[in-house]
């Protein structure tokens, strides 16, 4: 998945100690445009954080994952991401799906409103 957005704030830097070395994991939160502009918190780990990219006020485009985990009956929900990038100038700030149907101009008049117009003449009044 894709999105596209302003980064509108960065979560301090996260690290630690685990069983296969250090981690760090940097959250930031992007905010997309439009009428109805969406807020999301993502995450990025190890070497995806990149401290050059990753800057308040920047427009990037996050390729992610979501996964979901459940601990003690609650369930969890994980926005990764797995690459960043700069975003360029023709990047819609939304997510587009990959394959969307033609858009066709004018839709097709019913049939039985075609032969009520075309008929008008032949009323008996």
């Amino acid at each position: 998945m894709e999105i596209t957005g302003k980064i509108v704030q960065l979560l301090p830097l996260q690290t630690g100690q685990g069983k296969n070395g250090v981690w760090k994991k940097q959250d930031f939160v992007i905010e997309t445009e439009g009428q109805y502009p969406k807020r999301v918190c993502i995450s990025a780990w190890g070497d995806r954080i990149s401290e050059s990219l990753l800057v308040a006020g920047r427009d990037v485009t996050v390729s992610f994952d979501l996964e979901s985990r459940e601990f003690n009956g609650r369930w969890y929900t994980d926005v990764r991401a797995w690459k960043v990038e700069e975003a360029s100038a023709e990047t819609p700030y939304y997510a587009a799906p990959a394959q969307s149907a033609p858009i066709a101009s004018k839709p097709a008049a019913p049939e039985f409103l075609v032969s009520a117009e075309e008929g008008q003449d032949d009323l008996p009044f």
